[in-house]
């Protein structure tokens, strides 16, 4: 019976493991892609087959995806008994006793996240020039979270992870030296008031 018992709980903390390691990459994943049509959304672009209201949303629900697969991602190696994480590394980085350095950048990565989800819930209250502000820290957060997965991940050094890295980092980098670039052109959308959403107008506005 104990034999089984412990048998159990190595089968629970490898799946658990496991899970933890995929829902990170998923998030990763999704983040990235979030990161490239939120630049999109900005410029008004359409992509092909696709009008520019759908962009938006596909960045929205990529936004929420990420943050979905980052929640199930940090509970299921709470209960991990190999990760020892607990409540205070969940906000408090590098206190960890797995990898404290990179953990805790995967922890700071989480509290940039918050932060930005939070001022992009209460963007009406706050207003559209903070929030834009603190969406900024999204650029911040995004290579933290990778550097976190490579250093931290069982994963994170393994030749399909690094390549997987590797195309990240060119879609980012390209996207945002497209973005602070003159050459970028910047459409504002008008918010339409009495929908639970925002949903754009998209309409461009010349550089001066």
């Amino acid at each position: 019976m104990g034999g089984e018992l412990i048998m159990d709980a190595a089968q629970l903390d490898a799946a658990l493991w496991a899970l933890g390691r995929g829902t990170g990459v998923v998030s990763l994943v999704a983040l990235t892609l979030s990161i490239v049509l939120g630049v999109l959304t900005r410029s008004g672009r359409p992509l092909p087959g696709l009008p520019r209201f759908s962009i938006t949303l596909l960045h929205r629900n990529l936004s929420l995806i990420a943050c979905v697969f980052l929640v199930i991602h940090i509970v299921s190696l709470f209960f991990d008994s190999f990760a020892q994480l607990t409540l205070l590394d969940l906000v408090v980085p590098f206190f960890g006793n797995f990898l404290p350095f990179w953990q805790g950048l995967g922890t700071v990565a989480v509290d940039l996240l918050i932060a930005v989800m939070v001022t992009a819930l209460l963007r009406n209250r706050l207003g559209l020039r903070t929030f834009r502000v603190v969406h900024w820290l999204v650029y911040a957060m995004w290579p933290v979270a990778l550097a976190h997965g490579i250093g931290n991940g069982t994963d994170g050094t393994s030749p399909w992870f690094l390549w997987l890295a590797a195309v990240s980092v060119l879609l980012v980098v390209a996207s945002v030296v497209w973005r602070v670039s003159s050459r970028f052109v910047e459409f504002s959308g008008l918010r339409v008031t009495g929908l639970p959403d925002p949903v754009l107008t998209i309409s461009s506005r010349e550089s001066r």
